[in-house]
């Protein structure tokens, strides 16, 4: 906290003393990411600086502001809350993606910055690779790039300190392999690329390899700590006093030790020369790689123990598959209470979230939800991201189709979950809408491919029925989850929009979202999503090949679909999950909820 200014409470007096900051530095440019020395998408909010200085609170987008120009590079998902919030701040919205194309802000930097003119990024928080581009770009150009300075310092007056929430320990039966095995797993495939060391900064890569959790991050149960991984030793860098003393004595019996936060760099610096340092650079910051000395080679690759964590074991997909049961019987909990109440009392898109979260909180295992629920009525079902405020939200009345995105982490397992009901009477064409998504659900969830296929190249089976209608979604259609861990990992992503490289490849084990959608701006907008599970399916002369398991527990509205869209096979297919749904939900649910499932899965 800079306790040595006053408090600045205006978007444009905040952007004026960035510019203020800037002028006695020298610099020309500021780039500002949303990002924090761990790359993290969900940020702690010492490191919301481009929300804190433009306004937009959208978990993805790239301020930058010059001496006479501020802008917000933000995807076609947050044009519209983009818009809304910068509106009258000076600050001017950036398309990233769609026909309205502006130029990205790396092009725009080299373009507008004069020859001989600095742009400024805090290197703690700029990615290695995003770092080279920008560095290539502006370096051809005759702009210089300084990443030793942290703006925000001087400007932001109450910035937040580091998190200091207590870390605890995920443990059995909840946890089925020791920290000790998957350091094992780890320093093996160390050995494998030639690396003597490992340095990680992704937070739930160290959530998962030490199996410890903690609430740093809304939503994602990690903890904000750097480690270094030796032959026979590993440090975890974390504020101190975070780690309680027998936890640490637990951690030190197993040769994991103990640092300040703030010595990670001075650790990488302290590496030997001649050392081989294993590191992730699409996972590791800028400024932190620049400590590491000269005569250390570095062996850039993905971190191994994203590979391990993604690919869910025997036991824990049998864990999730338990959750999954929970949240469904808290689904069905909610979806009877809101049958049961709509018409006869105020049901607002901020109520959705209440009533959701209560519910889910009834349940054995239950931590938070996984993400901000987002519950679009109409237009607002739109927005792939909207997000209702106590400011702006909709009472749910009247005709037309309730978005409903959302999750639960358990101690078993994360959930993530995109819903659409009726309200009142759906239009043909909404019908239409749905009907279409649904087939794109379907046509993934059934499908079989060769194991190790690149995931992006699956995105086109479900866009297929979307795209023979002539439409489109400007989102991916499935990512990463992780077991306890966050709502969207890696390695593998269902999306066109990412490069199809081999560490995308697809595993038995590996838990995805399926999850199409078709919006119409300022009507309605419809998501369908399910979560699977990466299952062996048969061996032939060919290879090996997979399947989905479908873990989602919970019915699709049957009253939102157009049947004569649907051939036989996709309704034996909806037939026979709603079947699985009903025999799985219904031991843990009675009353109302067990007749609302039981109408909600009839046959169609």
């Amino acid at each position: 906290m800079n306790a040595r200014l006053p408090e600045i409470s205006t978007i444009p007096e905040r952007i004026a003393a960035l510019r203020a900051a800037m002028t006695r530095a020298g610099v020309d440019a500021a780039l500002v990411p949303s990002a924090d020395p761990h790359l993290s998408e969900y940020l702690p909010p010492r490191w919301q600086g481009r929300q804190w200085l433009s306004g937009f609170t959208g978990s993805v987008g790239t301020l930058v502001v010059t001496k006479d120009f501020a802008g917000v590079w933000v995807d076609s998902r947050y044009w519209v809350q983009a818009e809304n919030q910068l509106a009258g701040t000076g600050v001017d919205l950036m398309k990233m993606t769609g026909g309205q194309q502006t130029t990205p802000h790396v092009e725009w930097l080299a373009q507008n910055v004069p020859a001989g003119g600095t742009v400024a990024v805090d290197g703690a928080v700029l990615g290695v690779a995003p770092a080279r581009v920008l560095s290539d770009a502006l370096g051809a150009r005759g702009v210089k790039l300084r990443t030793d300075l942290d703006l925000l310092d001087e400007v932001w007056p109450a910035r937040p300190t580091l998190p200091s929430g207590p870390v605890y320990e995920h443990t059995a039966p909840h946890a089925d392999a020791g920290r000790t095995g998957k350091l094992g797993q780890v320093r093996r495939a160390m050995q494998e690329k030639g690396a003597q060391w490992h340095f990680i900064s992704t937070l739930d890569d160290l959530a998962w390899l030490f199996n410890l959790r903690g609430a740093d991050v809304t939503y994602n149960p990690v903890f904000v700590a750097h480690a270094l991984i030796g032959p026979d030793r590993a440090t975890l860098f974390v504020a101190e006093g975070k780690v309680p003393e027998a936890l640490a004595q637990s951690l030190a019996r197993e040769d994991v030790h103990l640092a300040p936060y703030a010595q990670a760099a001075s650790a990488l610096a302290a590496l030997p020369a001649g050392a081989t340092l294993l590191v992730d650079p699409r996972r590791v910051t800028f400024g932190l790689l620049q400590a590491v000395p000269s005569a250390v080679k570095l062996v850039e690759s993905i971190n191994p123990s994203t590979f391990f964590k993604s690919r869910k074991t025997v036991a824990e997909a049998e864990h999730v598959r338990a959750t999954m049961e929970q949240d469904g019987a808290a689904l069905a909990e909610f979806f009877a209470w809101f049958e049961q109440a709509l018409g006869r009392e105020t049901i607002t898109e901020l109520t959705i979230d209440e009533k959701l979260t209560a519910e889910r909180a009834r349940r054995p295992g239950y931590v938070s939800p996984s993400f901000g629920t987002i519950a679009g009525f109409n237009a607002n079902g739109a927005m792939p991201h909207y997000r209702a405020t106590p400011e702006s939200h909709s009472v749910i009345e009247g005709n037309g189709l309730l978005l409903i995105d959302s999750g639960g982490q358990y101690l078993d397992g994360t959930t993530d979950i995109t819903r659409v009901v009726p309200i009142g009477t759906p239009s043909a064409e909404q019908k239409r809408d749905f009907t279409i998504v649904l087939k794109g659900t379907m046509a993934l969830s059934r499908a079989q491919f060769p194991r190790g296929v690149r995931s992006p190249m699956l995105d086109a089976i479900a866009r297929a029925p979307i795209w023979e209608a002539g439409a489109d979604y400007g989102h991916g259609t499935g990512h990463g989850v992780g077991y306890f861990l966050n709502v969207h990992e890696g390695p593998q992503v269902i999306s066109h929009y990412a490069s199809p490289e081999p560490w995308t490849a697809m595993e038995e084990g590996m838990i995805t979202s399926i999850e199409p959608g078709l919006y119409r701006p300022g009507k309605w907008g419809v998501r369908i999503e399910n979560l699977v599970l990466n299952q062996a399916a048969q061996k032939t002369e060919f290879g090996d090949f997979l399947k989905f398991e479908t873990l989602t527990l919970c019915p699709i509205d049957t009253r939102c679909i157009d049947l004569t869209l649907l051939r036989d096979d996709e309704r034996a297919w909806l037939n026979a999950y709603h079947e699985t749904v009903r025999q799985r939900v219904s031991p843990h649910v009675s009353g109302a909820a067990l007749a609302w499932l039981e109408a909600r899965t009839q046959p169609i």
